[in-house]
């Protein structure tokens, strides 16, 4: 919601005449109700800036690649009260989403970009080229990769000077739990990095406000 208008195993290749695709694996960590925290860089060439972000999921349905959640903002400077957005998810799983978004303004050439911020995208890479990534098996892969894309906001108004015009990049470590996203919007500083850690609520100390979505 900006306020400008490792070592990984190796993924493999499904071959011969059978074209379904294995579901991504399950995660604990990428579950209703699982809480995130951490940090998004809305830096520009004016400033560098940094907003306390938590994130919380609010439904998951890995069969049809599709998450939805909340993303709360802390200290977004123009607004008064922490900024609250409702976000659904595609789930690059290349049988509901492939790498290739076609749509929100973002060709393959910017989908090529933003993903190859990811280390853990590079053995992916060559494949993504030829055809967005259909013919790979990531079932066993030890990352999931997603999409972002803000719907509305929750606690305030359209003209609370932020926009959500955009869509955030998403790489999502099953091994520990840990969110890397960069937003895109040709309108906004570009590759805005989003970085989110799991939290235990209660033990860690972190608190979310809780929200009625209509």
């Amino acid at each position: 919601m900006p306020v400008r208008v490792v070592e990984s195993s190796a993924p493999s290749q499904i071959t011969g005449g059978n074209n379904e695709h294995s579901l991504p694996p399950a995660c604990t960590l990428l579950s209703v109700g699982q809480a995130f925290a951490g940090t998004q860089n809305v830096s520009s060439l004016q400033k560098d800036e940094a907003w306390r972000v938590n994130v919380r999921i609010q439904g998951c349905d890995l069969g049809h690649g599709y998450l939805c959640g909340t993303m709360e903002a802390l200290n977004v400077p123009l607004a008064d009260t922490p900024v609250v957005t409702f976000w659904e998810g595609e789930i690059v799983d290349t049988k509901n989403y492939t790498f290739f978004t076609g749509k929100w303004e973002a060709t393959p050439g910017d989908d090529i970009r933003h993903w190859s911020k990811f280390p853990s995208f590079n053995p992916l890479l060559s494949q993504v080229e030829a055809d967005g990534g259909k013919s790979l098996d990531l079932s066993n892969y030890p990352y999931i990769f997603m999409r972002w894309k803000e719907q509305y906001f929750v606690n305030v108004g359209i003209d609370c000077g932020l926009t959500i015009a955009g869509f955030y990049y998403v790489c999502f470590s099953c091994s520990d739990g840990s969110i890397n996203g960069f937003y895109y919007d040709p309108n906004s500083s570009p590759f805005q990095k989003l970085e989110l850690k799991s939290t235990n609520e209660g033990r860690s100390g972190f608190s979310f406000s809780s929200y009625q979505l209509q």
